[in-house]
This record gives C-alpha cells, structure tokens and sequence, in this order.
C-alpha cells in the first residue's frame, strides 16, 4: 500500500469508524455466532499474494462485525465501560503513525515529558496529595500502565521487596528466602481477581479478608487478620483496599484501613480502576479521603473517563519503591544521567506506547468540566434506573447505586437466586440489551448488575433497558411451574446451606441447574449426586479462612439500610415459621427436596 492508497482507505475507514459509532444504536448488542464461527467465513489458510483494499474492506462487515459484542453500545450494560471518544481515537492514530518507543527519555524525549505532565495533571484533578505528583519535588510520581492488574503486580513485588529489606536491616540473620516464605497479603474477600493472581504471579499468598455487609472492608477486620497472621508466625507486609469494586461498586474504609496499614508498616495499594475518575467531581472527591495515608493509588481512565484501553494510571509516594526493585540496565539502554525518569524502571514493559498523548488529547478537547460533566451524565443515568427498580415491589436494589452500577435482582423473600438468573438469561438471549450477574453476600446472593457504559447511553436508553427487564420478568413469572421449581431449588439450596451441606451458594450450581428457557431435560439426577457436587462446590471454595460462616437455619444475612433509606423487605412471622419448618430435619428432607427438583 502506497501513500495514494493509504490516504483513499484511511477516508474510507474514518467514513466507516463514524458511521459505526453515530449508528451503534441500530445494531444488536450481542453477537449470536456460535463457538468458531469464523472459520466458517475466512480461508483456512493465507493469501499467498497481496489482496487490495476494496477486497478487504467489505470483510470489517462481513467478517468481524457478526463477532462483536458491542461495547459502546447504549444497550451495552455489562462489565464496566471500555471508554473511547473521538479525540482518544486520533490520538491513538497518531501514536500509530509515529511509531516511537519509551525506552528511556533518550528514545522519544516528547513521550517521557509528555507523561510526567498529563501525571501530574491528573493528580491535580484529583486532588492527590503533594507526594504522588513529579511537581512537588517529594520524590514521588506517576506513569500510565496497561491495566490495573499490572498496577497491583507491581506494587505487590515493589512492597515485598520494601518489607524484606527492613526486615533484614533489623534481623541480619533471617535470609530473604526466610522472610519471603512468611510474607502474606491482605484484601477483601470480594476484592478483584486480579489481586489474588498478582500474589500467584508474585509467590505470594494473598489472604481474603471478611468484608461487612455493606461489601466494604473495613480497619478492624484488618486489624484482626493482621493479629491473625503475626500469631500464626506470618509476616503482613501488604494491603489491596478497593474504591468501588467490580461486583457491587463498594467502598472499603479507606481511613481506617490506612490507620491499620500506617501502624503496622504496612504498604496501602488503592484500586479505584472504575471509580477514580469520578473523584476529579467535587461532589464525589470525599469517597477518596484517606488516600494520604496510602502508598500507591490506581485508576483507569480506559474506564470511566472517555479514554481507549489500555491507559492504567498509577501513582506511587516514593519512586524509588519502585526503581530500586525493577532497574536492570544493559549498554544498549544506557543513556546520559538527566532529571527525567526512565519509566521501564517503573513497569514490567521495556518498550512503551505513547499511551499519554490520549490523555493529553482528551483533557484538552472536553477540559475538567466537560470531564466532569460526562461522568455526572452517566450517574444519573444509573440512578433513574435505580429508581426504576425500586418502582417495582418485585424487585429489590440489592447494592445502593453510588457511581454507574446497579446492582439489583428479583425479591429473596419471593423468589430467590434462581429466578434471577433465569430472568438475566432471557434478557441477554433476546440481543436487546446486555447485563451479566454477580454474587455478594459472601456468595449467596445473585444479583443482576446494570452498568451505564457507553458516551452514548441516554435515557430513552435506560428505559429501555427496564423494559425489557419487566417485559421478560412478566413471561417468566406468569409461569407458575417455573416459580414453583426455582423456589424448591432455591429452598434446597438454603437447607443444605444451614445444614452445613453447603457454606455458600455457588454460580456453577445454577449453571447445573440449567436455568435457561430450554424446555429440554439434562437426564434424571439422583439428590445424592446433586449433594455430592454441591458438596465438592462447597470444598472448592472454602479453603479461605475468610469466608463468611453459614447462616442460622438457611437464612441470609439481614441486609442494612441503603444510603437512601429504603428499608429490605422484613420477614413476617408466618414466614419464618414456614421457613422454620421447611428446614428443621436432618439431611433426609434436604434430599427430599433436592429429589422434587426437575433437573
């Protein structure tokens, strides 16, 4: 492809990308391709000679856009938003184009440069503390990672290496080998997954810490864990906090648990990957208080913040933390002594993108308040759905909506996990709009959560959303088989629970159930079978010390009062003694009722 080429496609291809973003709206949300679909569509084999434009152009349609889930769609509700605008897509075009790598200052002196000052721009925007920005001169800074997992990896190695250190300049005697076996971590045991694979990846354990009611963790839980582990002959070196965390938006408490972390010596991580941007809103700024005390903070502006991925920022108190940890040097990397930072000191890559020309293009064509202004936009979308939910006595919100998430699911009291998931499945097969589930309560309670994600979402979008969310609700509970079967799947479930058959429910178990409109049986399954996986479900997951006890009789915990005063349905006394009675026996009712369940 020559120039003359290159320009006549590139007009074709930015016709294409506009027209696809303006026309998302039209397209279904989801794809209904089936596992391997596209050998189907290209040939088994590659072109031994070179094809034209006009021969691959017609194929973005064809070929890739029956594969995609939509991401920015309006109807896209899932996950937590994948951002792009068009100023962060001309900015990745022009990284493109020029190609350059940040090895070191010297490589591309502009791509160093421009990333200390969008850093610091940032931080500004957040209200950081003096430490974490280059312009204060305290020592501290920050750099664009990929991804947040790779923020909490790094953090990780750079706390062990910290914790080995002065352990071995007050005890010369205990190797690093010695201390190293005994160092653990610490983080919510709703915390992300990313956590717990950075402590697989780093050889370390990472242990799980209750979380209260509110899906927070809270200081004293710390404060007992830690006591825990120094009992147990083990050496706490690092804590993982979340500010609004992927199954529920919750908010650890931040100042407690940096009160814990500060008198222990221990290294604070914030991850705020979804929610960080929405603390530059000064209405929001508070839910990051305490991040003074913190020795690293995370966030992603791929999320929340009008900005392609991948585009992870993090700020750290002490550079050297860092530096001192990942600098290896060889005489093709070496450069002249300046007062710039080498970033391949402060990430796993050698090689990185001109990731901060996005950002620089994004702040400056919206500015702060148009920034501000979007991520407003968005949480008032969210809100009117909460508000939606909570104007239907089926439903209950079951996470108070504080940002872009809502976490709701048909009545525990009337109907239980089971009808929930099955309504979620219904929703997402009919390709109008897509949500996918989470569990909270230490795994007991399924819950349907509903994101705001696209720039494009508006409120005809958000109605939409909770009509077909009523519209597939109304089919399936006007099924009285169907209710009647899930209730004495979900009353099974519950007197195994409090039995001690079972600690928690667990997803895979509804999965089993085949919870899908499929009118098509599995085969006969024998209770006993059925209680044997259960049970091996049960053993799987209860290996953490940190997970919750059952609860007396089957029952969930009483949920607390949301924020916004909406009180959980109470049970009323008749109920209680029907549920009383349902699990009053032994293990012979609970096969009983696993037995009546059609499988």
């Amino acid at each position: 492809m020559d120039a003359t080429a290159f320009r006549t496609a590139a007009v074709q291809l930015i016709d294409f990308i506009t027209d696809y973003q303006e026309n998302i709206r039209s397209r279904p949300v989801s794809p209904s391709v089936s596992p391997g679909y596209l050998r189907h569509l290209v040939p088994a084999s590659a072109p031994q000679h070179a094809e034209t434009w006009d021969q691959l152009m017609p194929d973005i349609e064809r070929v890739i856009m029956p594969g995609m889930l939509h991401w920015h769609s309006p109807q896209f509700h899932a996950y937590f938003a994948g951002a792009t605008s068009y100023p962060s897509i001309l900015a990745d075009m022009l990284t493109d184009a020029l190609g350059c790598m940040g090895i070191s200052w010297a490589s591309a002196p502009v791509l160093t440069e421009l990333e200390v000052l969008v850093m610091d721009w940032l931080g500004q925007m957040l209200q950081l503390p003096d430490e974490f920005l280059f312009s204060s001169g305290k020592g501290g800074g920050g750099n664009i990672q990929g991804s947040a997992c790779e923020s909490t990896l790094i953090t990780m190695l750079a706390a062990r290496a910290r914790a080995i250190t002065r352990l071995r300049s007050e005890r010369p005697e205990l190797s690093e080998a010695d201390i190293s076996g005994r160092l653990v971590g610490l983080t919510s045991d709703q915390a992300h997954s990313s956590v717990a694979r950075a402590g697989l990846l780093a050889g370390l354990r990472v242990r799980p810490v209750r979380s209260n009611t509110r899906n927070a963790l809270t200081g004293e839980a710390v404060e007992a864990a830690v006591a825990e582990e120094l009992a147990a002959g083990n050496i706490p070196f690092f804590v993982a906090a979340t500010l609004g965390r992927t199954a529920s938006c919750a908010f650890d408490h931040l100042r407690d648990v940096g009160a814990v972390c500060a008198r222990r010596a221990l290294w604070l991580h914030i991850d705020a990957a979804y929610a960080g941007p929405a603390f530059i809103c000064p209405e929001f700024r508070p839910l990051l208080d305490g991040v003074e005390l913190a020795d690293s903070f995370n966030m992603n502006p791929h999320k929340f913040m009008l900005t392609a991925h991948d585009c992870s920022t993090l700020w750290v108190r002490r550079a050297t933390d860092l530096t001192d940890v990942f600098h290896v040097d060889a005489k093709y990397l070496a450069t002249a002594r300046n007062s710039m930072p080498s970033f391949r000191h402060w990430a796993i890559q050698l090689s990185r993108r001109f990731r901060a020309l996005k950002l620089w293009f994004v702040i400056r064509l919206y500015g702060v308040e148009g920034i501000r202004s979007y991520i407003r936009q968005q949480v008032s979308l969210a809100k009117e759905f909460e508000r939606l939910v909570r104007s239907d006595r089926r439903f209950e919100v079951a996470a108070p909506a504080v940002l872009g998430l809502v976490c709701f699911r048909l009545r525990d009291k009337e109907f239980g996990n089971s009808l929930t998931d099955a309504l979620l499945s219904r929703v997402n097969a009919a390709r109008r709009v897509h949500m996918i589930p989470s569990m909270l309560r230490g795994g007991t309670q399924y819950v349907i959560r509903f994101v705001v994600c696209s720039r494009y979402t508006e409120l005809r979008d958000v109605q939409l959303a909770w009509s077909e969310v009523q519209r597939h609700a109304d089919q399936l509970l006007a099924q009285p088989e169907r209710v009647v079967r899930a209730k004495a799947r979900w009353g099974a479930v519950r007197a195994a629970t409090g039995l001690g058959l079972l600690r928690h429910t667990n997803m895979a178990l509804f999965e089993r159930w085949n919870s899908t409109d499929s009118s098509s049986s599995a085969g006969e399954v024998h209770p006993d079978q059925l209680l044997f996986e259960c049970s091996a479900l049960d053993s799987e997951a209860s290996d953490s010390e940190s997970e919750p006890e059952p609860p007396p009789d089957g029952a969930l915990p009483t949920q607390e009062p949301d924020p916004a005063g909406t009180e959980p349905p109470t049970k009323e006394s008749g109920d209680a003694a029907d549920e009383e009675n349902m699990h009053r026996d032994a293990q012979s009712d609970v096969v009983s009722a696993l037995a009546s369940c059609e499988l």
